[in-house]
């Protein structure tokens, strides 16, 4: 089963550099513009849609005429706990060393009170396991969510644990393609598939 990763329009908590979590936060009018603009690649215009049940990437699902609509919590943004609204560079000037040890930790960083990308990854792993389950199973499908989830998705399909650089940059208006195999894997398939017209 191929799925396209695709991150919800701007916000203006983007625009901003806040991080937004799980504080549902709405497109902004440029995130709507965007989302607007968008057009899936043939084999997912009429795939069905999961969606993360925040306003932000319901909206973008809807503006970029996905189909057969499922909200799915699996998908919701990760968790930030305390530091929901708050600037990374603002946490990193407050925090100092401490802010350092924390990302160094890669796969196991978490904000206090919030999630890690490994509990993310573990999330995924149900929603996985429940794609594998359906009956028929779609060839495709499109998932509608974060930038937190979508990292932690590529982690593990490039077997990335988090620390330095990514293996590959993405760009956030564009779908991001895995590829599930039949024992609940995922593996790269193809980065920065352009959605605007």
């Amino acid at each position: 089963m191929l799925i396209g990763f695709l991150r919800h329009g701007p916000t203006d908590w983007n625009a901003e550099r806040r991080v937004q979590g799980r504080t549902d936060i709405p497109l902004s009018e440029t995130g709507r513009a965007q989302a607007a603009r968008y057009r899936l690649p043939d084999a997912f215009r009429s795939a069905p849609a999961l969606v993360s049940p925040l306003g932000r990437a319901r909206e973008t699902a809807s503006l970029a005429r996905c189909v057969a609509l499922e909200v799915e919590p699996l998908l919701i943004e990760m968790d930030w706990g305390d530091w929901e609204g708050q600037r990374l560079v603002d946490l990193r000037a407050q925090f100092g060393a401490e802010m350092k040890a924390n990302e160094d930790r890669g796969l196991g960083f978490r904000p206090p009170g919030g999630e890690s990308p490994r509990d993310v990854q573990a999330r995924l792993g149900i929603l996985f396991e429940k794609l594998r389950a359906r009956q028929p199973a779609p060839e495709c499908c499109v998932a509608v969510t974060h930038k937190g989830v979508i990292r932690a998705a590529l982690a593990l399909a490039w077997g990335w644990d988090m620390m330095g650089k990514p293996p590959v940059r993405l760009d956030w208006a564009a779908m991001h393609m895995v590829r599930l195999d039949p024992d609940g894997n995922i593996h790269p398939d193809a980065m920065n598939v352009s959605l605007l017209s």
